[in-house]
């Protein structure tokens, strides 16, 4: 038996005028898991427990089968795992996001892009350098990531202020919290060092004659220390793989035992090598039990505000992801149990996730009870929870149903 979980991050929504009150789920074509749906099982899956924020981080440890009431810690120490930064006992992550910010004439601070542009590697990984160079002390180190996705290490006592998602505010004064990281004395200057530094550096002297975002400052949230949790392997004695182009998803492999497969041209966007992803995932299963492929494309798309790329990155998710390893368990002749879902829901009209419980969809391949006869999205998915309350309220008990034999 193989198991497969497929995730499009960001994938749910709500109705949109544009599409006559459709979701842009309900108005894609998505004809391979609407089939896999019909003969499948669909209910709602609460991925993000009531008190906890509705970020990737909660909802993707949530469908890896860890409460996050017992495991969650913050984003950024999953991070730190996937890129190999361990952590002492007195020393916190935080995730470092490359950002744009505007300075307002009376002072203010706006937030006009939470990733610089998506800023690529390339770019950012010569600004982490230079930040290292001119920053980094005793206390302070940064780590390059994927894009705008980085890594700050901080030895010692944490600053005691909350810290927020920049992809929260996005276009929106963020005054309040950034100067938050003014009030101590220790922090304001390397907060002072950053934005010199980075207003100095040939890549956004580059991106701005370009016309492009510069990633004039950072933005620092999401801080930890590392969690300690059983690795699904031994918690269900399979072997398993982790496909995505974040971190954040790679720690959480890390975390959970799995075999991390670095996809090359896997950019986090709907620009994403689908393909890529898809074989890689199509090889584990010929060797090992179980596989995971998250697709960022969706999510991004919700945060940006364009229908168009949230439809396209949908659709896809469906033709270039889930057909070709869904093609490949048929034809192997293997038996199977896939989901299908999403983390949580990043509507297009707040550009922001949310706490809905996403629709998710179990299909069997040895089909033991009837299909539930429905086409996946967010309408036809809270349609039959009224009908049968079948959802699941623990979302890190879905795993478990997968697993059944």
């Amino acid at each position: 038996m193989k198991y497969v979980i497929l995730v499009g991050d960001g994938m749910g929504d709500y109705p949109v005028a544009q599409l006559g009150d459709k979701t842009p789920l309900e108005a894609a074509q998505i004809p391979t898991i609407d089939e896999l749906c019909k003969n499948g099982e669909l209910f709602l899956n609460r991925t993000v427990p009531e008190g906890f924020p509705p970020g990737s981080d909660v909802a993707n440890m949530s469908l890896l089968g860890y409460a996050p009431a017992l495991y969650y810690t913050g984003r950024s120490p999953l991070e730190a795992a996937a890129m190999g930064v361990e952590l002492a006992d007195d020393e916190t992550a935080f995730r470092c996001n490359m950002v744009t910010l505007e300075r307002g004439s009376d002072g203010s601070v706006q937030m006009v892009d939470f990733s610089a542009g998506h800023i690529s590697n390339e770019e950012s990984h010569q600004l982490i350098t230079a930040l290292n160079n001119e920053c980094a002390n005793e206390m302070f180190t940064f780590h390059p990531g994927v894009s705008y996705r980085h890594l700050m290490v901080l030895k010692g006592a944490h600053p005691g202020f909350e810290t927020v998602p920049p992809h929260d505010y996005i276009e929106q004064n963020v005054s309040e919290f950034f100067n938050r990281y003014l009030q101590d004395s220790t922090w304001k200057e390397l907060i002072e060092k950053i934005e010199k530094t980075l207003a100095d550096h040939p890549v956004n002297q580059t991106r701005i004659a370009a016309g492009k975002a510069p990633a004039n400052m950072v933005w620092l949230w999401g801080e930890g220390k590392m969690p300690s949790a059983p690795p699904l392997t031994s918690r269900f004695d399979i072997s398993g793989s982790m496909i995505s182009a974040v971190d954040l998803l790679k720690g959480l492999g890390v975390v959970g035992g799995l075999s991390i497969l670095d996809i090359e041209g896997a950019t986090g966007y709907i620009d994403t090598n689908y393909e890529g992803k898809a074989q890689a995932a199509i090889e584990s299963l010929k060797v090992q039990d179980f596989t995971f492929v998250h697709l960022e494309g969706p999510d991004e798309a919700g945060h940006k505000g364009s229908l168009e790329d949230k439809m396209q990155a949908i659709e896809d998710f469906d033709s270039r992801i889930v057909k070709p390893i869904l093609d490949y368990l048929v034809e192997a002749e293997e038996e199977f149990r896939m989901v299908v879902t999403m983390d949580h829901f990043t509507p297009l009209a707040i550009r922001t996730h949310t706490t809905d419980p996403v629709p998710t969809i179990i299909y069997d391949s040895r089909r033991p009870t009837p299909g539930c006869g429905r086409a996946f999205n967010e309408k036809e998915a809270i349609a039959i929870d009224r009908e049968l309350g079948n959802g699941i309220e623990a979302g890190h008990t879905m795993i478990e149903k997968l697993l059944e034999q």
